[in-house]
C-alpha cells in the first residue's frame, strides 16, 4: 500500500530539500533565498535549471542524475507527488537537486535576474479554456524573463498537440529562436547523443501517452528579455481527451 498523503506531508516537512512556500506566504516579500540559491544553498556556482510542473520530480531527478555540475529545482503545488522525486533524491545523496512546492504564478518571487539559465516544462497541463494558465504563455514567459538569463533555453515536451500547436504559433509570432522541434519524438533520427540521452529520462505521465499511442512532441527555444511578447490570434483545434483514458470535457472543437 502506498504511503498516504498526510504521512507524506509530514516526511517533506522535515526534508532539507523541500521549500515549501504557497501563495499566502509571499503575498508581502520574496522568498529569503532569491538571488541567493548558488552560495546559500547549493554552496557553488554551477548553472540553475528549473523543472516547472514537476509532478513525481523524474526530470529533476533523472538529470541531477546526469549532470552533477548543474543545479536542478523542481517546482510544483502538488506535495503529495512531490514526494517521490524528493525521497528518491535524498536516498542518492543527490546534493544538486531542490524541490519548491508553490504556485509556479509567482514563481518569480522565488529567483532573481539573471539566476537560472534553463527551464523544463514536462507535460504541463495544456489549460486549452485559459490562455493565461498555459505554461508556455506570454502571461508565463514574461514571468520568466525576470529571472532567466537573456537567451535561456525553454523546454517543452508533451503529448498535447493543442500544447505543441500553440507554442510553436507563440514563438513564430514572436521570432523566438528554435533550437530543436519535432512532433514525433521517439521517431526522429536528427538528435545529438546528449540531447537523446536527456530526452530518454520518461515520466509516469509520458509512460501513460505512450502506452496509449500518442506522439510525444518537443521544442527547445531561446527566450531573448527584450520584446514585447504577442499571443498569437489562431484557432487550434482541441485535444480529444483530457487525462489517461478520459474523454475531453467540453464540445468545442477549436480554441485560441
Amino acid at each position: 500500500m502506498s504511503k498516504g498523503k498526510l504521512a507524506k506531508f509530514a516526511d517533506m516537512e522535515t526534508y532539507e530539500n523541500v521549500f515549501q512556500c504557497p501563495y499566502s506566504a509571499l503575498e508581502h516579500a520574496d522568498f529569503h533565498l532569491k538571488g541567493h540559491w548558488r552560495e546559500e544553498y547549493f554552496h557553488n556556482d554551477n548553472p540553475i535549471v528549473l523543472e516547472l510542473g514537476c509532478g513525481k520530480g523524474e526530470y529533476a531527478v533523472g538529470l541531477a542524475r546526469m549532470f552533477p555540475d548543474i543545479n536542478f529545482i523542481g517546482v510544483d503545488i502538488k506535495g503529495a507527488r512531490m514526494w517521490t522525486g524528493a525521497t528518491q533524491a535524498l536516498k542518492e545523496r543527490l546534493g544538486n537537486v531542490a524541490f519548491l512546492r508553490t504556485n509556479i504564478e509567482i514563481i518569480d518571487k522565488f529567483f532573481a535576474a539573471d539566476e537560472v539559465q534553463e527551464i523544463w516544462l514536462t507535460f504541463s497541463d495544456p489549460q486549452m479554456k485559459h490562455p493565461r494558465k498555459r505554461l508556455t504563455s506570454s502571461f508565463f514567459l514574461e514571468r520568466y524573463r525576470r529571472f532567466l538569463a537573456d537567451g535561456g533555453i525553454v523546454h517543452l515536451k508533451t503529448d498535447s498537440n493543442f500544447l505543441f500547436t500553440y507554442t510553436t504559433l507563440l514563438v513564430e509570432k514572436n521570432q523566438l529562436p528554435v533550437l530543436f522541434r519535432t512532433d514525433d519524438l521517439y521517431h526522429t533520427d536528427m538528435l545529438d547523443p546528449q540531447t537523446e540521452q536527456i530526452l530518454s529520462i520518461h515520466t509516469y505521465y509520458e509512460n501513460m501517452w505512450i502506452e496509449r499511442g500518442l506522439n510525444i512532441k518537443y521544442i527547445k527555444f531561446e527566450l531573448p528579455r527584450m520584446g514585447e511578447l504577442q499571443e498569437p490570434d489562431v484557432e487550434i483545434p482541441l485535444d480529444e481527451y483530457r487525462s489517461y483514458k478520459r474523454d475531453k470535457r467540453s464540445s468545442l472543437e477549436k480554441s485560441k
